[in-house]
């Protein structure tokens, strides 16, 4: 028999893919190295495929964690995990799993917990993970394509490119191509003051859009469009149930009173140990079954049970402010963002697709129940109002607009947008969907993570929506932590520890935090009808209008390339 080597990654890739079946291999010897973080992993191995002999050496080089995950793999695969594989089931840490054994544990299916589950499916080195999502939105169900021509539904949100590529890059995008989303490449901002305006463009920064504008069920449908791609049978890993209690090991960073160990609790069932179920989290189910999982991943929403079972505490307030959101026609297509700040709050006409529009108002909870209830002629007409002449006057040029384009002018690349004239917003001609009102309120969890825990999205931390960027918080979650999960299996690690998921929350939180404080130091600077404070929001439009590598440095931060919205 010829003798062959065989490189790692292409024969651990063949195995995570499902081009080679296990049975196929016959292993003859293998050597483990030992040493290295909480796992083994194979140095070399010989076996034998279609009767031919292969060697292969995971470390030809000396050690890199990507062919760490590699031997990883397949010792979990190949070598401890030949039994379990020939008989249909898998191995975690080298015990046999029970259906009810999971590696990951997302409870929340909507659109934050989906891309987690998407971005794991789709990696290499986690796409072999025991992942399930618990949720009883029956919308999970749906598998195939919402019609373009439809009505557009009300809840929308606005994705920015770096939402974008992730998307594209764990394979849901082209779904989205298929369904109704409205990209734009430009947007202008304003106050009821006449002070000062500005427009941005995509051009400013070499780019085509500014953002898109995706319906909330459609960003789902897409994902879960995805996910069926990549699992055979994607009903099973979808529990359409409720949450009713979690069980943290014993020795967890909640250390919170009247929390159980599963160890206390659970016997041992099936080929698994008591001992080895003690070290994973418990999750009771409100239709009696039971799951165990290394990673719980709370994706839940701003009301988060997971994060409340936990004790983990928040901090924030509400506003004197609720939304109302709804869709509205035109006569002809919108393809710019619009965004007016008024005496209550920010209103908001983003662009859906086609004639359509999407409003989001912000207004007292007073306002809000009387523009819910009146007719739609007179909601028309004050929507309108609102994003015309209603509350001051139009932007005009003034001597003030030409003094100060001539000071900055000779400050970096002038951007396309600055000699862009104030534009009026189109008509709203008719209302198309129900009107639908909102409290508006800012949180943040003083933890992201726990030992076997992750909270993302609004289960972490919630934001005033005047600049669209909740959503797209949530989205960078999902990437980061999808992206800490795939590094700790590269290395061999317990994905619910606490010293690898501290990194996710190290990387998040900060960009969090610091654009929560953007928005909210927006809200409050709108919020007040001052005379000197109204000078000094129209001396910040003109900056943002003419200081182009300002400009330039707000839209790369609004579109997520950026940490700063300031020079950097």
């Amino acid at each position: 028999m010829a003798k062959n080597n065989t490189s790692p990654k292409t024969t651990s890739r063949c195995l995570m893919e499902g081009v080679t079946t296990v049975h196929d291999f016959e292993v003859t010897s293998y050597e483990l190295l030992d040493g290295i973080g909480p796992s083994k992993f194979v140095r070399s191995c010989n076996f034998s495929v279609a009767g031919y002999e292969w060697f292969i050496s995971f470390f030809p080089d000396g050690w890199t964690s990507e062919y760490a995950g590699y031997a990883s793999v397949f010792l979990e695969r190949v070598i401890e995990g030949n039994d379990a594989h020939l008989d249909g089931s898998e191995k975690v840490d080298g015990v046999k799993a029970g259906d009810d054994e999971l590696d990951v544990a997302i409870v929340g299916g909507g659109m934050v917990g989906l891309a987690v589950a998407c971005a794991l499916s789709n990696m290499p080195l986690t796409k072999h993970l025991r992942v399930a999502i618990i949720d009883s939105n029956p919308a999970l169900k749906s598998r195939g394509y919402l019609k373009k021509d439809g009505i557009p539904d009300s809840r929308v949100s606005t994705v920015t490119p770096a939402t974008i590529s992730f998307f594209r890059d764990i394979g849901a995008w082209e779904h989205i191509q298929q369904q109704r989303h409205a990209f734009f490449g430009k947007m202008q901002v304003w106050d009821y003051t006449g002070l000062g305006y500005t427009r941005y463009n995509a051009r400013d920064v070499c780019k085509e859009h500014l953002g898109c504008v995706v319906e909330n069920k459609v960003l789902c449908n897409s994902l879960l469009l995805r996910l069926q791609e990549q699992k055979e049978d994607i009903g099973k890993m979808i529990y359409p149930t409720r949450l009713v209690s979690l069980a943290f090991p014993s020795k967890s960073r909640q250390g919170a009173a009247g929390l159980k160990s599963p160890s206390t609790e659970a016997g041992s069932t099936g080929h698994t140990s008591e001992e080895f179920r003690s070290n994973l989290v418990k999750l009771d189910l409100s239709d009696g079954r039971t799951l165990y999982s290394k990673l719980v991943v709370g994706a839940d929403g701003s009301k988060s049970n997971v994060r409340q079972t936990a004790g983990i505490k928040t901090s924030g307030w509400n506003y004197p402010q609720s939304a109302i959101i709804c869709t509205v026609e035109h006569i002809a297509d919108n393809d710019c963002a619009w965004q007016r700040f008024l005496p209550s709050g920010p209103v908001a006409l983003l662009p859906i697709g086609s004639n359509f529009s999407n409003i989001v108002w912000t207004m007292s909870p007073e306002e809000a129940l009387h523009h819910k209830s009146t007719s739609t002629e007179d909601f028309l007409k004050s929507v309108n109002h609102a994003l015309d002449f209603g509350y001051g006057p139009h932007p005009n040029s003034s001597s003030i607009d030409y003094y100060m384009e001539r000071l900055f002018s000779g400050i970096g690349d002038t951007a396309a947008s600055t000699k862009e004239c104030f534009e009026v917003p189109p008509k709203a001609i008719g209302l198309i969907s129900e009107r639908m009102a909102f409290p508006l309120s800012l949180m943040h969890s003083h933890d992201y993570v726990s030992k076997g825990l992750a909270l993302i999205g609004d289960a972490a931390h919630t934001v005033h929506p005047l600049a669209g960027q909740g959503v797209n918080f949530g989205f960078g979650d999902a990437a980061a932590l999808a992206n800490i999960i795939s590094d700790g299996v590269s290395v061999g690690a317990d994905i619910g520890d606490l010293s690898l998921l501290s990194r996710y929350e190290k990387d998040r939180k900060a960009a969090n935090v610091a654009m929560a404080a953007v928005l909210d130091g927006f809200q409050k600077m709108y919020s007040v009808d001052f005379g000197p404070l109204n000078i000094l929001r129209a001396a910040a439009f003109h900056g943002a209008q003419y200081i182009s590598p300002l400009k330039k440095n707000i839209i790369s931060y609004a579109m997520g390339d950026r940490k700063s919205p300031l020079f950097s």
